[in-house]
């Protein structure tokens, strides 16, 4: 290999690379139009190789080093770019988007709320109704907690919060993950996963209930359950978007149905993704605590709960930020369009 022919073959590129990087540092990447973006990113790449020839061939110190530089550089400006963008993004979908396709599926929501609903109703009144029902849907070892010591299980959070914070955040995770991908079996998975936690919900405060620790266990569940518990029901409200795009496609082709409800269903859940780690953190690190007054509690929930219906409720998008709504959809998505 001739080293200075290659040097002389190639220096050329390596200047083409320094100017573009010099405007693009001194007044940003969006000085460049397209075509010079596209040339920024094919001599990075062309002068990215010609550094691993250089080090391979050991051409000499000064030469890597320059070409360290300008890769370096060349990386700073093309990824940092990237990654604003898709920070930007992130905070546009969080601040403006989201609060839109919450209220375009609050139907489903209501649907999955309602289902649990009934699932809790229904327990109620057979756990009033047959005390043996209370042993079909709560430990035996709660039970007896409740009503032979009267005490709540909650204790057993203090002094392992932050275990108890992650483990709480998984589990409900999980859960909503799954009630989401249930909707491919027609919701039936869905429906199911609502209604039993529905009829838990139900039996477990039928039973505080009837032992007089209504008023603390509640005081528990509000700071979290204010975000937990609608989390759980939009997480319904997915798997039903998508049983209904299997199931009921209307004037649209399955396949594209499953894609255009299946798509709020995925904005659904990195909708829900914050406010699960935000109420397993409340309630590994706030809720049980016992130092911290009940009403305090009621406050700190009722206050949470109805910050998320005004951000649900939230119109004032700027007008460079107007998203398109999801269901605007391509004309080629309809039957005998």
């Amino acid at each position: 290999m001739n080293i200075q022919r290659w040097i002389a073959r190639r220096q050329a590129k390596w200047q083409d690379l320094d100017k573009l990087l010099q405007r693009a540092q001194q007044r940003g990447i969006k000085s460049l139009n397209a075509k010079e973006i596209a040339t920024l990113a094919s001599l990075y790449r062309s002068v990215a190789a010609d550094l691993a020839r250089a080090n391979t061939n050991q051409i000499g110190q000064t030469i890597v080093q320059e070409l360290q530089a300008l890769t370096t550089r060349g990386y700073s400006q093309i990824y940092r770019g990237s990654r604003r963008q898709e920070l930007r993004g992130a905070i546009d979908f969080y601040l403006w988007k989201l609060p839109q396709v919450l209220r375009e599926t609050w139907g489903y929501t209501a649907v999955a709320f309602g289902i649990f609903l009934i699932g809790a109703l229904i327990a109620w009144w057979f756990a009033w109704q047959d005390a043996s029902f209370m042993s079909l849907v709560v430990p035996q070892s709660m039970i007896e907690k409740v009503r032979d010591r009267h005490q709540l299980w909650m204790g057993s959070i203090l002094g392992t919060e932050p275990f108890a914070a992650s483990s709480i955040a998984i589990n409900n995770l999980s859960v909503a993950f799954r009630m989401v991908g249930g909707g491919i079996l027609a919701g039936f998975w869905t429906i199911y996963a609502l209604f039993y936690n529905g009829v838990l919900i139900g039996a477990v405060a039928t039973l505080v209930g009837q032992n007089g620790l209504a008023y603390p266990f509640w005081a528990f569940v509000f700071p979290h359950g204010a975000l937990e518990l609608p989390a759980i029901f939009i997480a319904g409200g997915g798997g039903l978007l998508i049983a209904r795009g299997l199931l009921f496609p209307g004037r649209y082709r399955r396949r594209d149905a499953l894609r255009i409800y299946g798509g709020q269903a995925a904005q659904l859940v990195m909708g829900i993704f914050p406010m699960l780690l935000i109420a397993g953190a409340i309630e590994g690190f706030f809720s049980p605590q016992e130092v911290i007054p009940s009403p305090f509690k009621y406050l700190a929930g009722t206050g949470l709960f109805i910050l998320l219906i005004l951000y649900t409720l939230r119109r004032d998008v700027p007008e460079e930020r107007l998203c398109q709504r999801s269901q605007e959809i391509p004309s080629s998505y309809i039957k005998n369009a």
